[in-house]
């Protein structure tokens, strides 16, 4: 069967509410809270994202056909987040069935295991008898007869900026009652295989709709579930994967990272490799590779640098440089998410794209996500020589709010990839001269200029 196009279901499935806000705690229980929005840092551990509250990934499940003893359902996965995407080796969906079901067959995607089908005889078993299940995408280039709409990326799913028409993920599968049942439930304990996301438990919505006969006529679905899944960093990794070091035209000092920002040299799960040799990586097929980053004092796969390059009348420059230090990974369709007040203010982007993300208020109009222009700088190569991309944007002096003092010109937060980055101490921010670096030379340089006058003159 020929599944309808991403376009043609993306705006059937609501986003989450904006005041639903998970909370991550260290166990296995997920609790919901009803909050009004907060930009509050603590709401990082709970999955809720300030600049991307309504954030979440959403798994779509359409039952299309009732037979006797079979279901045909129509699974899509959308990822609903501004500039969070999910990179190889893919998404790797699970969940658990009820009862003793089974796939008989799948399109657009695979699963793992096919496991112990010992009790069906035939000339065709089904394609999987597990009672957990886990489904990879099929890679692109697959023959017709397995693709549907939408399917076979890798795994791999865009953000919405970033990729438009390319954040969603859609297979077919044909899901059979066991040898002693003809019941067919909804599984439960969904789980999408990508490190920081937990999914709630379905939730029965309104029967999508598709359109034929261009727009002339509309189905539905029989039945339609939505499972919903936010993302915590705080579940993602227990130590940060970026930081950001400072500099200003007006000041000599350069703020490096913080001492052991991402780890310390000498851990033992802290792997880096000196400056000179060459690391050894063994990178398997289906996993992400482990970060093997250079020694460095902050120890981090990624530094930001942020400098303050020019000073004009009405405008200002700053300067971005982002470097890459892990040897073992390139990172595809990066971005980088800036909070300053100036960010609504931004007047020209060289090399990079720019979006602002003021799409939720006031609070919002601070932020500012970069990224990369395909195929010129779209991928953040591993460490060494091509390991980094720059960036200069021009800033409007808002008037009432600009100034260089107390390092209101350095950003108040960065992420990388959806992460937030550690930041220098506001106490070590490059500053101003103050008056009496400044009045001592400039008074001199007018006596001297009175004395040349005079001996002119004379």
């Amino acid at each position: 069967k020929i599944l309808p196009t991403l376009q043609q279901v993306q705006g059937s499935v609501p986003c989450r509410d904006h005041h639903s806000v998970l909370l991550a705690v260290p166990s296995e229980e997920t609790i919901t809270w009803e909050l009004a929005p907060t930009s509050h840092d603590k709401f990082r551990l709970n999955g809720y994202d300030p600049s991307d509250p309504n954030g979440n990934i959403t798994i779509k499940w359409d039952v299309m056909q009732m037979n006797e003893d079979t279901q045909d359902v129509r699974v899509v996965i959308f990822n609903y987040q501004m500039y969070r995407h999910i990179e190889p080796p893919g998404w790797r969906l699970s969940w658990t069935w009820q009862g003793d079901e089974v796939i008989w067959n799948m399109w657009g995607a695979e699963t793992t295991e096919q496991g112990n089908c010992s009790a069906f005889s035939g000339k065709q078993l089904p394609h999987c008898c597990e009672k957990k299940p886990v489904i990879i995408d099929l890679m692109p280039g697959v023959s017709y007869n397995k693709q549907v709409a939408n399917c076979c990326k890798g795994g791999v799913l865009s953000s919405i900026i970033q990729g438009p028409n390319l954040f969603g993920a859609a297979f077919q599968m044909n899901v059979g009652a066991s040898t002693t049942s003809t019941n067919i439930s909804m599984p439960g304990n969904f789980t999408l295989g990508l490190v920081g996301y937990t999914c709630g438990d379905p939730v029965e919505v309104a029967p999508s709709k598709f359109i034929e006969d261009n727009g002339r006529r509309q189905t539905q679905a029989l039945a339609t579930y939505n499972v919903t899944c936010s993302y915590s960093q705080f579940r993602a990794s227990p130590t940060p994967t970026c930081c950001v070091s400072l500099s200003a035209f007006y000041n000599e000092t350069i703020v490096s990272c913080p001492l052991c920002s991402c780890r310390c040299q000498g851990q033992p799960e802290a792997k880096c490799v000196r400056p000179g040799d060459s690391p050894s990586v063994l990178q398997l097929p289906n996993e992400a590779p482990q970060p093997i980053v250079q020694c460095t004092q902050h120890m981090c796969p990624i530094k930001v640098h942020w400098h303050v390059k020019v000073s004009y009348t009405q405008y200002w420059r700053v300067k971005i440089t982002v470097t890459n230090l892990n040897y073992a990974k390139n990172y595809s369709q990066w971005n980088l998410v800036v909070l300053h007040p100036n960010m609504r203010s931004v007047t020209e982007v060289f090399s990079f794209n720019y979006k602002a993300l003021n799409q939720y208020g006031d609070l919002s109009k601070r932020y500012g996500m970069f990224y990369g222009i395909q195929y010129y700088n779209d991928m953040l190569l591993q460490s060494g020589y091509n390991g980094n991309i720059q960036t200069e944007m021009v800033l409007h002096k808002d008037t009432g709010i600009f100034t260089f003092r107390e390092g209101w010109a350095f950003p108040r937060k960065i992420s990388f990839n959806g992460d937030d980055c550690v930041m220098p101490s506001p106490d070590d921010y490059p500053r101003l001269p103050n008056d009496g670096h400044l009045s001592a030379p400039f008074t001199f340089s007018i006596i001297v200029s009175s004395l040349l006058l005079i001996v002119v003159l004379f």
